[in-house]
């Protein structure tokens, strides 16, 4: 980004927002973004709410539909809640659903200095604790399934399980400092740019066109500070072998609904995890729960039935 003044396209079509006034200016964006989005699905609060974070950041959420377990949907790089739209009216016609917008993303706070995988868990903490309620399985796209590991480390006696979406791979994943610095190479040079050609490869050629623009414009247009520390933490629990780390420290199982871009090691996954299984839909890119919601949501069925049948009462 080469100037504060430039327009923050993170939007529904709905209202551009000045970086200066991005989390302040928001909450409203928020509210219509869910109104119009959600359809059927009602919010219980008339407004989107605010959570504070261990460090003082205010983390934006919002709670729809009754039922346990409650579902908590967590985004992935520089995404937000508006990434589980088709998910928040299909799953709170039978569960509590809360969405929410990681410290730096969508409409929460932007003042941290660093952005690490366990200061993100420490926001679904708080989430979850002011939303309050009961058994609760964490949900996480990308970068999201570290994110509720980590969590999950905080919440021991809530958390049931742990979903991730197209993520977590192979926990064991061998990244050496050099091939990561060659990744975000072109980022830093100009993150727009970069950021474009970085997802771009995420997606098949038979993605919908519409779809496709909204998402790389919506995430090339992320703060690039926050953006790149996110990246630069989340990378290098791979570079230090702490990928596999997290998890010998979560006693519950968990279950990914992956496309298959990238294979899948459960070998290597079932080391270091309670228990594990995959998921895999064919066809499908790295944002299957946008572009394929019908058969996203289906899988994302079975992947909860999959985690009652595993959890302890």
């Amino acid at each position: 980004m080469k100037s504060e003044k430039k327009m923050i396209r993170r939007n529904d079509g709905l209202c551009f927002k000045p970086l200066a006034s991005y989390w302040a200016r928001g909450l409203f964006c928020c509210l219509v973004f869910l109104t119009l989005a959600a359809g059927t699905a009602q919010a219980q609060t008339p407004w989107p709410q605010v959570a504070i974070s261990k460090d003082g950041t205010p983390i934006s959420y919002e709670v729809f539909g009754q039922g346990e377990p409650t579902l908590v949907f967590v985004h992935g790089w520089s995404c937000d809640a508006r990434y589980w739209r088709p998910q928040v009216e299909h799953f709170s016609k039978k569960h509590r659903v809360i969405v929410l917008d990681l410290a730096g993303h969508g409409h929460s706070g932007l003042s941290r200095k660093k952005y690490t995988m366990s200061a993100f868990g420490e926001d679904v903490q708080s989430v979850v604790d002011a939303a309050g309620g009961g058994r609760t399985i964490l949900i996480g796209h990308s970068m999201g399934g570290f994110v509720i590991a980590e969590a999950a480390r905080l919440m021991p006696s809530r958390v049931i399980g742990l979903i991730g979406v197209d993520t977590l791979a192979n926990v064991e994943y061998p990244l050496t400092l050099n091939a990561y610095e060659k990744m975000v190479a072109p980022l830093k040079e100009d993150f727009v740019e970069g950021s474009r050609g970085f997802v771009a490869s995420m997606f098949l050629p038979d993605t919908d066109p519409a779809l496709r623009d909204w998402i790389l414009s919506d995430m090339s247009s992320a703060p690039p500070a926050v953006a790149m520390s996110a990246m630069e933490h989340m990378m290098n629990l791979y570079i230090t072998k702490d990928a596999a780390k997290i998890f010998q420290d979560i006693r519950v199982p968990v279950v990914c609904v992956n496309a298959d871009l990238w294979p899948v090691n459960i070998e290597a996954n079932r080391r270091h995890m309670r228990s594990f299984d995959a998921i895999v839909i064919p066809k499908a890119d790295h944002f299957l729960m946008m572009n394929q919601p019908e058969i996203f949501n289906s899988a994302l069925e079975k992947a909860i039935g999959m985690i009652l049948g595993k959890s302890v009462p």
